[in-house]
């Protein structure tokens, strides 16, 4: 906290725009879920560094590294980066992820020199709309991730359609002519919702959203690894019970019409691997619980698998990531994504597989 004042001054010292507040500084010096290490000589501070640790995932971001102008050349950068990496990698993480304008061919030299590589660009990032490259780097040695074909991100406009949103987005990857857009996010939940869930507006069901995916031309799988009416165990109501049961009742006998294979058993991650090594698009539900504290069903788009970690995109980002970027390729550990992917007491796990046409 004594490094308050030092790090505001260097900030507005380094940065003409896009600077961190003083009010953020210390948000994120209170915060258990971030790393700052600063370089000083003489009680002067000569840089810092800033990495954000996501909860629930084994990604590590650099969201901001600042060396003085007086004491650049010094290999300070290089010093602060390597001592955050193996903070991080300390912490779990198995990932460190940054932006960089693409202007800055000095920062992005430097990145490059300790193993960074670019993975993609985010377009007019920046307060002045400059362009970034988004970089990453490994701080443990893995095996690279089996991603077969790309998966496009799309942000869910409303609160309760992270179903039609990562639909949406398995399908744009079999599909590369489908633009994933709002008009399309709605119909798909008017199909697949079950109109009521624990409070506000239903969720998606799996048949839902196999069913949706069937209307539109693509061969689609089921898996539900157990035949009670689903998310009725948080819904107190009778009255909504009941209909729920209605709901679910619909559901099936749609899927048994439109020939959808629906498949009342377990899942595993073998699996997983060997549908993405096979060309499918495929999204699962999670429980949140372990990304923002909350047990509530969320439906995540998977883009990846590799021997430690399985990834996917998140359609929501929230305050702990609130930037896009954030909800990309996350990287989920086996071991927890097993736990993430069991929903409510019956230990509900679901995911919805689409094939090439």
């Amino acid at each position: 906290m004594s490094d308050l004042t030092a790090l505001e001054a260097l900030e507005n010292t380094c940065f003409s725009s896009d600077k961190i507040s003083r009010r953020s500084f210390l948000r994120w010096l209170k915060s258990g879920n971030c790393l700052i290490y600063v370089a000083e000589q003489e009680q002067i501070l000569l840089g810092y560094g800033l990495v954000l640790l996501h909860k629930g995932t084994q990604l590590a971001r650099l969201y901001s590294l600042a060396i003085s102008p007086n004491a650049r050349g010094l290999g300070i950068a290089k010093q602060l980066l390597a001592h955050l990496e193996l903070a991080a990698a300390d912490s779990g993480r198995l990932f460190m992820r940054l932006e960089v304008a693409k202007p800055n061919l000095a920062a992005i030299s430097l990145y490059q020199q300790l193993g960074y590589k670019k993975f993609g660009e985010y377009s007019q990032y920046y307060h002045d709309h400059s362009d970034a490259l988004r970089m990453q780097k490994r701080i443990r040695n893995l095996v690279a991730a089996k991603q077969p074909k790309p998966v496009p991100w799309y942000q869910q406009t409303t609160e309760f359609t992270c179903g039609p949103a990562s639909l949406m987005m398995a399908m744009a990857s079999l599909d590369t002519t489908l633009v994933p857009n709002q008009m399309l996010e709605l119909d798909i939940w008017r199909e697949a919702t079950t109109i009521f869930m624990t409070s506000g507006h239903g969720g998606c069901h799996p048949l839902g959203l196999a069913i949706a995916a069937k209307h539109r031309g693509y061969p689609v799988d089921c898996y539900i690894n157990h035949q009670r009416p689903l998310f009725i165990d948080g819904v107190r109501s009778a009255h909504k019970k009941e209909v729920m049961q209605v709901v679910e009742q619909q559901f099936r006998s749609k899927s048994e019409q439109l020939g959808i294979d629906v498949h009342y058993q377990d899942f595993s991650q073998m699996q997983v691997e060997q549908w993405l090594q096979s060309g499918y698009a495929i999204l699962i539900l999670i429980s949140t619980y372990r990304m923002d504290g909350r047990k509530v069903p969320h439906w995540v788009a998977v883009t990846a698998i590799d021997e430690v970690c399985l990834y996917v995109h998140d359609p929501d980002p929230d305050d702990e990531r609130p930037d896009p970027l954030d909800c990309q390729h996350l990287p989920i550990a086996r071991a927890d994504f097993d736990k993430m992917s069991q929903f409510g007491s019956d230990k509900l796990r679901t995911c919805v597989v689409l094939k090439p046409s």
